[in-house]
């Protein structure tokens, strides 16, 4: 397997990357107008990076646009598309998607990248943020593709993920271009194998080849569980806007409705109800109370 390491840009520059994307989101969850957040983090972040000029245009962009993924868009010698296009998702006014799982999402990816992470792991990482967060593939993956970290045959093979996606599991496509389909090939071949023959170029790793065949059938959660389990990739942060939405009053009043109305059914399939115990005798001197539930016990 031949790939380059992850970190387009010095490990500096991704480890205040991290710590920017987190007290942006720590102090956003205080409250905090977001000017004033660019303005102060400025000061702290170290001066020999070109993260605090970034923030500077961040926040003029800001107070002009209301956005900073406009001006993260403008910075593309700086920020990748993937992280510019995170954060104009949660930017959109008709998004479920917020902010603060999307400044979440890049301040792991900083903290992979600056543990020099793999072109493999940061691709798995991206990937499952688009899905998870239901981000779109179409676009999501044109903005992976263009991080500076892929080479021409990752770029490639990225950009035909938007079409093979829809036909085969990622578990398989992944298995396909891994060291793994190279070994099974050469065990399971009668002819002998040249080892000074030429190999195919791979994208993945021995480890992540074979975590994928096991995988191939199942739910790709978890193919995405055991590759941060057996390989300390990121783990993918959730929006809580989208996964714990709850329903509108009147359509839950609604369900309920239906829901006793089911159960009633339910009762004269199994023989009826019994009115019987509604019924007034002789001695009652007050009729039976009815209430919502009656019938349903």
């Amino acid at each position: 397997m031949t790939s380059s390491n992850s970190m387009s840009m010095p490990r500096e520059e991704y480890i205040e990357q991290e710590y920017f994307f987190r007290v942006y989101r720590e102090r956003l969850q205080q409250n905090m107008p977001s000017q004033d957040i660019l303005k102060t983090v400025h000061e702290e972040i170290l001066s020999t990076t070109r993260l605090p000029m970034a923030v500077d245009f961040m926040r003029a962009e800001i107070l002009h646009t209301g956005r900073i993924g406009t001006a993260m868009a403008r910075l593309a010698h700086y920020f990748t598309p993937f992280q510019t296009y995170v954060i104009s998702m949660a930017e959109e006014e008709v998004s479920r998607f917020d902010q603060i799982t999307a400044l979440e999402i890049l301040e792991r990816e900083a903290r992979y990248r600056a543990d020099n992470g793999m072109p493999a792991g940061v691709f798995v990482y991206q990937l499952e943020c688009l899905s998870r967060n239901r981000l779109g593939y179409s676009e999501g993956l044109k903005a992976m593709a263009g991080d500076t970290c892929y080479d021409a045959d990752w770029k490639k093979w990225i950009l035909s993920l938007r079409n093979a996606l829809g036909v085969s599991e990622l578990s398989e496509l992944i298995y396909r271009v891994s060291d793994h389909i190279w070994t099974r090939q050469q065990l399971e071949s009668r002819v002998p194998v040249d080892p000074n023959a030429p190999r195919p170029r791979t994208l993945f790793g021995e480890q992540e080849g074979r975590i994928a065949r096991a995988n191939i059938g199942r739910d790709p959660l978890y193919f995405f569980s055991a590759l941060q389990r057996q390989l300390n990739y990121p783990k993918v942060p959730l929006s809580k806007q989208i996964f714990d939405e709850k329903l509108p009053p009147f359509l839950e009043a609604r369900l309920t409705k239906i829901e006793q109305r089911m159960k009633i059914v339910e009762m004269e399939q199994k023989g009826g109800i019994d009115l019987t115990r509604f019924y007034k005798k002789p001695d009652d001197t007050e009729p039976p109370a009815f209430t919502d539930d009656v019938g349903m016990r």
